[in-house]
């Protein structure tokens, strides 16, 4: 952590920088700027912040009028980590006052960037998402046709999934998916906040989420999505207020609709991706998905939990008959007959003692066999 003597030093030194900018030409500047941003590549993003420090709304000042008069050093800016820069400047406010003034000073320079690159025409937006707008605006128009960009970019978008804008969200889990299909590995930052958004009560958002994650069904996160998935259909015990509790009472002390939206989202998603591989469906067997489906099924607070837990678990008794006998062994035949009759519809005639029942299962299937090696 820098010492108030550094800090003013650095203060100086980018005042220094912005005098020399103010008596420069159009040409001087792109040199500066690019000067500027290179000084120290390894370290880059680092070293600006903090040579910023209180004055980067000046910073931002500067070069979104530069970038209203001349495009001449605008890839220059670009490649050397500009963008980056400035979504880190937007992230880190150092004062109430240069809250209010980054927003638009960033929405203002996305905006002309865009507009420059004649990627993206950026329309009006509400004052409350118009930063978030703008930074996706940004993102989306680097993304295109500039394969130079591509790694930072998926970066900067994974990061922008977690605003609060749904509006942002479900344009950033869009663009994402384009991004991903491009790229031959996926980060394993993506996993949690992705996983996050099923809780989106926005279906919007939530189809472009469950998009995204069908989309990384090949790549080397698949694993970690697969094991996220499955603990979804499962609130854990950090999620209620009361630690000594029955396991059928967890359902009603989860505490909110997000988690129930949550619950189906994630069950939605399983069956999706076990219906387009029976490795994927193997995988998920391997982590216990059988009984969490069928605990997610008693959850009698949310219809649509019950219904895509049923659908999916119908996938897995289809899909291989051996797991059939064990399911009927542990939820009763009655229930497992009303289940195969009408899956979908199985909620609509659930009592209070089936609910328990389910609830508390202790169905136990990791693999798929086809002896009588099984365990029940």
């Amino acid at each position: 952590m820098s010492t108030p003597e550094e800090e003013q030093a650095n203060i100086g030194k980018v005042l220094t920088f912005l005098r020399e900018w103010d008596r420069g030409d159009s040409r001087v500047r792109g040199r500066m700027l690019t000067a500027f941003l290179s000084r120290n590549p390894g370290r880059r993003l680092c070293d600006v912040e903090l040579q910023l420090a209180q004055v980067s709304s000046l910073f931002l000042a500067r070069i979104t009028t530069w970038t209203r008069l001349t495009d001449q050093y605008l890839m220059e800016f670009l490649e050397d980590g500009g963008v980056l820069t400035l979504l880190d400047i937007l992230s880190h406010s150092q004062s109430k006052e240069e809250e209010k003034s980054r927003p638009s000073a960033f929405c203002s320079l996305s905006q002309t960037l865009v507009a420059n690159t004649k990627r993206l025409s950026v329309k009006a937006m509400s004052n409350t998402d118009e930063p978030l707008e703008a930074a996706w605006a940004l993102l989306e128009s680097l993304s295109r046709g500039n394969p130079r960009y591509q790694n930072q970019v998926y970066k900067a978008m994974i990061a922008l999934m977690t605003c609060s804008s749904p509006k942002a969200q479900q344009r950033v889990l869009h663009s994402l998916h384009t991004v991903q299909s491009k790229m031959k590995t996926a980060h394993h930052s993506i996993v949690e906040p992705l996983l996050g958004l099923l809780s989106s009560l926005h279906l919007e958002v939530q189809d472009e989420a469950i998009n995204l994650i069908l989309g990384l069904r090949c790549y080397e996160v698949r694993p970690l999505l697969l094991d996220g998935l499955v603990a979804l259909l499962r609130p854990t015990k950090e999620n209620v207020q009361h630690q000594n509790m029955q396991e059928s009472e967890i359902i009603q002390m989860t505490g909110s609709l997000p988690v129930f939206v949550q619950q189906a989202a994630a069950a939605k998603s399983i069956r999706l991706l076990a219906e387009d591989s029976q490795e994927v469906s193997r995988e998920l067997l391997s982590l216990g998905v059988i009984q969490r489906l069928l605990y997610a099924m008693g959850n009698r607070e949310h219809t649509d939990a019950q219904i895509q837990a049923s659908l999916a678990l119908k996938h897995f008794v289809r899909s291989f008959p051996n797991i059939e006998e064990h399911v009927q062994r542990g939820i009763g035949s009655t229930l497992f007959a009303a289940f195969m009759n009408q899956a979908d519809t199985l909620y609509m005639n659930m009592d209070e003692t089936q609910a328990e029942i389910l609830l508390t299962n202790k169905v136990n299937i990791t693999e798929v066999w086809y002896g009588d090696n099984s365990e029940g």
